[in-house]
């Protein structure tokens, strides 16, 4: 691993050092600075020419700022020569902004997709985007992890002989099927509308509820409007427990507090992909490290070596 450099920006320098850890390669400085008129600068403080550069970024809130700062560390990293520039993203924020479904909208994901691969990005690794559809937004080449193995390894210290995965919408169903199956369980799904970006209805959920432990499982929960509508549905099918799992744990506008004040809420569990402040954490809450799979990920990108044999099942 000599060749291979590690920046992080402000984002989540947590993860970084996680990942450096598990890589035994130091995580490089990176000097973020601003100008009176309010302009970033970015500097990164070690030797690139010719190296294998990975900028550890997701973008998180501020998701302008940090969407700035890692264009101007791919725009700096091929500035200073690096031989191969990979943007390792365990967040992309801008994902959900994937489809024209309304008159003169912008497409989010694809714009910021194309400002990365202009400013210098030639790899992009990124986890558990929020549609199949994103990674083709890419014009460079995409390795998509997801965090079902994490996820199943925590909930096989359960037990599952009566549990059903529930995915909060059709969209998500096939990978609530697919982590159904590492765990030996069934599945449903909600029959969600989305009227606005918080206010959704889901009329009934399709599946074997009554008298089951439910995961609720979906990529990422933000404000937590959806999650919450679904237990209502739960609630009146006679589920018996839930817990709660995502990939990405955003929790906006309290939403981690009002999930933990649910009385049939056993457990929210979600991955490390975004820093969730200490002071906002609960008693039901359970952080699970995604910085093994993306350090491995990252050490067979280096070493021209398979990265989809880190799906296989657990």
């Amino acid at each position: 691993m000599r060749d291979i450099a590690v920046f992080s920006g402000s984002a989540h320098p947590e993860l970084a050092a996680e990942v450096c850890a598990h890589l035994e390669v130091p995580l490089n400085p990176t000097r973020i600075s601003r100008f009176a008129n309010d302009c970033l600068e970015v500097q990164l403080q070690a030797n690139c020419r010719e190296r294998d550069v990975f900028l550890v970024q997701p973008l998180v809130v501020p998701v302008q700022e940090h969407l700035v700062e890692l264009l101007m560390m791919c725009d700096a990293a091929r500035g200073a020569s690096a031989a191969r520039i990979t943007v390792v993203m365990p967040h992309y924020s801008y994902a959900r902004s994937d489809k024209k479904d309304a008159p003169r909208i912008s497409l989010g994901g694809r714009l910021v997709a194309d400002l990365l691969v202009a400013s210098g990005a030639s790899r992009v690794l990124a986890m558990t985007l929020h549609s199949p559809q994103v990674h083709g937004f890419f014009s460079v080449p995409v390795d998509h992890l997801h965090a079902l193995r994490e996820l199943a390894l925590h909930f096989r210290g359960y037990d599952l002989s009566r549990t059903t995965v529930v995915s909060p919408d059709l969209g998500n169903a096939k990978e609530a099927a697919a982590f159904a199956r590492m765990l030996g369980a069934e599945v449903a799904a909600g029959a969600k509308q989305r009227f606005a970006d918080d206010r959704v209805s889901i009329s009934s959920v399709i599946g074997d509820i009554g008298g089951r432990d439910v995961i609720v499982l979906d990529d990422e929960i933000a404000k937590g409007s959806t999650v919450l509508e679904l237990l209502a549905r739960l609630r009146e099918q006679g589920a018996r427990s839930v817990r709660i799992a995502c990939t990405h744990g955003l929790f906006a506008a309290d939403a981690l507090k009002r999930l933990s004040e649910q009385p049939d809420v056993l457990e929210i569990v979600c991955t490390n992909t975004v820093p969730i402040p200490v002071e906002h954490h609960t008693e039901k809450l359970r952080i699970l490290s995604i910085a093994p799979a993306l350090a491995e990920a990252m050490r067979r990108i280096h070493n021209g070596e398979s990265v989809s044999a880190l799906f296989d099942a657990p």
